[in-house]
């Protein structure tokens, strides 16, 4: 049951991310049109002022419709890695009997920090260090929920060990206060998009 059940999930994100795939390049031109310029900071020595001084220069426009429907293909792609080949399948029940799901937090790793980049870059976040240090920290969360649940399989609620839990919390808060720097920096709320408050 529970190997249809991925099969039907997979499937429905498959529909979902080709869908979204489909809007984002032909139909919905407010995603469409939206392609930050990500930027690369770097130092320079001016000869004139003998200074260093903050240069930039972009490094490519993102295809932000196309790396939603990403977001949507990596979950179908983790559901059809643990459903269709028998010997995944297998690893992946043996797991869960243990209450250890290492594949949902490795597919979280990476699609919930694809979502929390796109997230950033509609409130301003365009710089690239900072968008694979958002990246990379929001996937250090969801692989702390990993070790969370090896280091405590099998063990009674009294004996849980909550430290990969509290890391972990703290890693995820990280990129949000980020978000919420750029959010507040200019105070006009009233010129925030409604899909941005929304997501």
């Amino acid at each position: 049951k529970l190997r249809k059940f991925n099969v039907i999930m997979g499937c429905l994100h498959l529909v979902q991310g080709i869908l979204m795939l489909f809007l984002a390049t032909t139909v919905i031109q407010t995603i469409a049109e939206f392609t930050p310029n990500i930027t690369q900071y770097y130092l320079t020595f001016n000869q004139q002022s003998q200074s260093l001084e903050v240069a930039s220069r972009i490094l490519f426009e993102l295809p932000f419709g196309i790396f939603v429907a990403l977001f949507l293909l990596v979950s179908a792609g983790a559901h059809a890695l643990i459903s269709l080949p028998r010997k995944l399948n297998a690893v992946y029940n043996a797991d869960l009997e243990k209450g250890i799901n290492k594949f949902r937090w490795y597919e979280y790793a990476l699609s919930s920090s694809i979502m929390i980049v796109l997230i950033a870059t509609l409130f301003g976040i365009y710089d690239i260090a900072s968008l694979i240090l958002i990246f990379i920290v929001n996937a250090s969360m969801n692989l702390f929920g990993l070790v969370m649940e090896q280091l405590n399989s099998g063990k009674t609620k009294e004996k849980v060990n909550w430290g990969p839990f509290i890391w972990g919390s703290l890693a995820g808060v990280a990129p949000w206060i980020a978000i919420f720097i750029y959010m507040f920096g200019t105070g006009n709320f009233d010129q925030v998009p409604w899909f941005v408050w929304a997501i």
